[in-house]
């Protein structure tokens, strides 16, 4: 009877040490999963790409990027691990608009940007366009504000780099006035690469509604459709957001954290 106690024991042994060693192996997979999760928003390296121009047509006035557009979409992607690098045309500090940097116009990613001293120093310090290399990148995203209206709309660095992006079938995404910034580029094959595209963008109503109508250079919803985008939009100020493929297009301000949450989604 000893023989076969010593064997049972052993056999307990040998299913608890397998157990164990099984329960060990899930572990480590459930932490190689984690680690890989975390690597993975870790990578996301993502372009902002802001305009450098700041002057509103003939009116005297000041213009720039809208600080709403580029707050909400930096924090939503920062906070997930996404690595930022902000570009202009001209490098260098990148104008804000007057408009989007009052108290009517804040929100919480404004403030938060108020007191955020690393973002104020990117915002300063912005790389130059013709310097970024779409390979190092795994998306591109355009706030907006009129500035793009006058400079980025026909910047050819901008306009190859949104080419090479979409070739590469990378998310390229945009706000407010920022798909303005697509008027020229094409597809490989040569078409518009508007044309087709479920689209959206800040609206004749929106523009009319600010006094701006007959001073900006482009009348956003006017060139897309001229363009062939299937053009779409909500009532003025509210946030409406499209996706076709690999493009993500967001109305106006209030628009810009689906954006941002689009462009994770497309990203994970």
């Amino acid at each position: 009877m000893r023989p076969f106690k010593t064997t049972g024991i052993l056999i307990i042994l040998m299913m608890a040490s397998g157990c164990k060693e099984a329960n060990h192996q899930n572990a480590k997979e459930v932490v190689s999963e984690g680690l890989t999760n975390i690597k993975k928003q870790k990578d996301m390296n993502i372009l902002f790409v802001l305009t450098s121009h700041d002057k509103l047509g003939d009116t005297g006035k000041k213009t720039g990027f809208w600080v709403e557009e580029f707050a909400s979409p930096y924090y939503t992607l920062l906070d997930q691990g996404a690595k930022i690098t902000i570009a202009t045309p001209k490098g260098g500090a990148a104008p804000i608009d007057p408009s989007s940097d009052t108290p009517d116009a804040a929100t919480d990613a404004t403030k938060r940007y108020d007191s955020d001293a690393a973002a104020k120093e990117k915002i300063a310090n912005t790389k130059r366009l013709a310097d970024m290399n779409p390979d190092d990148f795994d998306a591109v995203f355009y706030p907006g504000g009129h500035g793009p209206l006058w400079d980025l709309v026909n910047d050819t660095n901008s306009i190859a780099l949104i080419e090479k992006f979409n070739a590469q079938k990378k998310p390229i995404a945009f706000v407010c006035h920022a798909p303005a910034v697509l008027k020229d580029v094409k597809n490989a094959d040569g078409s518009r690469l508007v044309k087709g595209k479920k689209m959206t963008g800040f609206s004749n109503q929106e523009e009319a509604a600010v006094g701006l109508t007959d001073v900006v250079p482009v009348l956003l919803e006017n060139m897309l459709i001229e363009h062939g985008a299937l053009y779409s939009n909500v009532e003025a100020w509210a946030p409406y957001v499209l996706q076709d493929g690999n493009l993500i297009t967001g109305q106006n301000p209030a628009s810009s954290e689906l954006v941002a949450e689009k462009l994770l989604e497309s990203l994970n």
